[in-house]
């Protein structure tokens, strides 16, 4: 490994200060970007590429009385790119990435699933103890498109410059048009506004893939080839259990009941045999049943209440008192409180123990906690030791800094971006949208990314520019190592099959 820049530690910093009384300017910020040296053998070839990592200025134009006085740094971005030597720019696609939250970085899908290197965390079970490890990853995306990991403002390394706001970062809009402009900037510093574009997001990244999508075209003129929406999450009125909301109710329950065959609540039934009986009763019967409310008879009521309770595990007692309204932390902590344990939120096929195992809800999501400690420890030693970066600042990995965030454009309704990325694809023909889900995911349930995807506002012939994948895992469907090497092997493709042929 080369360095080839020195990196700056801590903060930049911009405006005035004193020394012995008198005024002094501070400098600028500016991009403190390390150039390291790399290879990676995949089993088939040796990959040689270059690794570029620290944080660029964001600046934006300022006009003063109509007259234009110059630009003033906003915001400083943490991002680390993988560009593969000696390969063209001008065909060589390049994927910009980012998971959600928002607050979070984008270190899992960096360390857990694009990136060459990625880290050992164990599974559901059987865990990695630490120090955690890291270890190339043959199957990493870099094989087929250039990488460039994106910290949103106030994640990971990224800050609002001094004297700036950071909740001007922290809402919907803010947070498009920050991480719209950091795209469209090392596009246009690296030459590749030529090259096959993708964006690849993972929970709230998928929101905010959808609402870039059009965004960057109508902004930037910017065309993408293709969107790979992970955990994907468009219309948050279907994961929303709010009040008179009954759609989020159906939409996990195929969810749940993957949940509890894993807990072996289904004895040796297979999981697709569940999932279909589960996915029956969600489209047609079960909404039907909420819908009638206080109409249905004590023989219908007792018919959905030993259906639910049969399909999630739960007692017949439990669904009947909640009224057949199942709402996902509680599901969490009643599957399980036989045995006095909690199933997880990312990913059910995690379990762990509370201090009360009365709780209504869980304390701690122990799913999270199972791989908090090993992306921190990687990212914080990767960083430093392999890729040059120094920065004292802590590398936030899901930070609740970023709110109260602002959903300010959609006062009154749902937070949807179907409509958005409709909008996109209508007006861009070939782009392509590959989601991905995990039946084990109890944040995004995949039924609730089906429902959304069923109602896109696209005409029938570009019903095909969508695909679908599951994996018999959660959130982070890649902790469970044969679903990332699937995973892999899916995004390689969806990459192949979305750049045109000469």
């Amino acid at each position: 490994m080369a360095v080839t820049d020195t990196p700056l530690d801590g903060e930049s910093a911009r405006g005035t200060g004193e020394r012995d009384g008198a005024v002094v300017p501070r400098p600028e910020p500016v991009d403190d970007l390390v150039t390291t040296h790399h290879e990676l053998s995949t089993g088939e070839r040796t990959l040689s590429y270059t690794a570029t990592t620290g944080r660029i200025v964001l600046r934006q134009e300022v006009h003063t009385d109509g007259t234009f006085t110059g630009h003033t740094a906003k915001a400083e971005v943490f991002v680390t790119a993988y560009t593969l030597d000696e390969a063209d720019p001008a065909t060589r696609p390049v994927t910009f990435a980012f998971n959600g939250g928002p607050g979070s970085s984008s270190v899992w899908l960096h360390l857990g699933l694009l990136g060459p290197r990625r880290v050992l965390t164990g599974d559901a079970g059987a865990l990695a103890a630490p120090p955690y490890r890291l270890a190339d990853n043959p199957e990493t995306l870099l094989a087929h498109s250039d990488l460039v990991f994106i910290d949103p403002v106030s994640t990971g390394y990224s800050r609002a410059v001094q004297g700036e706001k950071p909740g001007e970062y922290h809402g919907y809009s803010g947070d498009l048009e920050s991480v719209g402009e950091m795209i469209r900037l090392w596009t246009s510093r690296n030459g590749r506004w030529g090259s096959p574009k993708f964006l690849a997001g993972e929970s709230y990244g998928t929101l905010r893939a959808a609402g870039l999508a059009q965004h960057l075209q109508s902004r930037h003129g910017m065309y993408l080839n293709g969107l790979m929406l992970i955990s994907a999450v468009l219309d948050m009125g279907t994961i929303r259990f709010t009040e008179d909301n009954d759609l989020p109710y159906p939409l996990f329950l195929p969810t749940y009941a993957a949940i509890a065959h894993h807990h072996g609540r289904h004895g040796d039934r297979p999981l697709a045999e569940v999932l279909a009986e589960a996915e029956e009763y969600a489209e047609r019967d079960y909404p039907w049943a909420l819908a009638r409310g206080n109409r249905l008879t004590a023989g219908e009521r007792a018919t959905a209440v030993a259906k639910l309770a049969r399909l999630t595990g739960l007692t017949e007692d439990y669904v009947d008192r909640v009224r057949l309204r199942i709402e996902h932390l509680r599901f969490f902590a009643e599957l399980l409180r036989p045995e006095r344990r909690v199933a997880g939120r990312l990913d059910g096929r995690f379990a762990g123990h509370d201090a009360d195992s009365g709780g209504e809800h869980f304390a701690e999501d122990p799913s999270y906690s199972a791989i908090l400690g090993p992306y921190s420890a990687a990212l914080n030693q990767y960083v430093r030791a392999e890729l040059g970066y120094a920065n004292d600042l802590p590398y936030e990995i899901l930070t609740g800094n970023v709110h109260p965030w602002s959903y300010k454009e959609f006062e009154g309704a749902h937070v949807n971006v179907a409509g958005r990325l409709a909008e996109a694809m209508r007006a861009n023909n070939h782009l392509r949208v590959h989601v991905a889900c995990g039946y084990h995911d109890g944040a995004t349930p995949y039924y609730a990314s089906e429902h959304v995807l069923a109602h896109l506002a696209i005409p029938d012939e570009l019903a095909a520019n969508i695909e679908t994948r599951h994996y018999p895992a959660g959130h982070m469907m890649y902790v469970h190592e044969p679903s990332r090497i699937q995973q892999s092997a899916d995004l390689a493709q969806f990459i192949r099959d979305s750049v045109p042929q000469d």
